[in-house]
This record gives structure tokens, sequence and C-alpha cells, in this order.
């Protein structure tokens, strides 16, 4: 039996992917722009039923933290975040 190919999206944002259920390396991005509600509960129900459900919330990406310029997000607050959970998370 021959040897695949294997692509690695290490280091990429795959929210886009995993909703779409897709392989396709322009859906490797945390932009879910225009994602239909069907492809949002699909998100949904991956985040919370399988990773969710297994690990714990250990920290953010930058896109979170940090605004587009780099400097700090005073915005941000990790318990405003949706399924955050003091007990479970830290």
């Amino acid at each position: 039996m021959g040897k695949m190919p294997l692509q690695c999206a290490g280091g990429k944002d795959s929210t886009r992917a995993v909703a779409k259920m897709s392989l396709a390396q322009e859906d490797l991005t945390h932009d879910i722009t225009g994602l239909t509600e069907e492809e949002l509960q699909s998100l949904e129900s991956v985040f919370s039923g399988t990773y969710k459900a297994k690990y714990p919330i250990v920290g953010y990406t930058y896109r979170r933290i940090l605004n587009e310029d780099g400097s700090p997000n005073k915005d941000f607050q990790p318990e405003d975040q949706p399924q955050f959970n003091v007990r479970d998370e830290f």
C-alpha cells in the first residue's frame, strides 16, 4: 500500500475548517464570516461535545488577548468568554 502525502496545519487556527468539515487550505482560519447557521451549530457541537468535554481551557490565542497592532487588549476578560468556568479551567 502506497503512502499518502500528509499536509499538516500545525500552528494554524482551524475553526472554519472544523465548522465546514473541510480539509481545504483556505479554510484553515479563525474567520467564521459567512458560515451558515448549520455550520455554526456544528462548530458549537464539536467544541462543546468533543473539546470542552475532554480538555480544560488553559489559555487563549493571541487574537483574543492582543490588538491588531500587538498591544494588549485591555478589554479582554477571560470570565466574559463563552464556556469559561473558574472551577474546571484553572
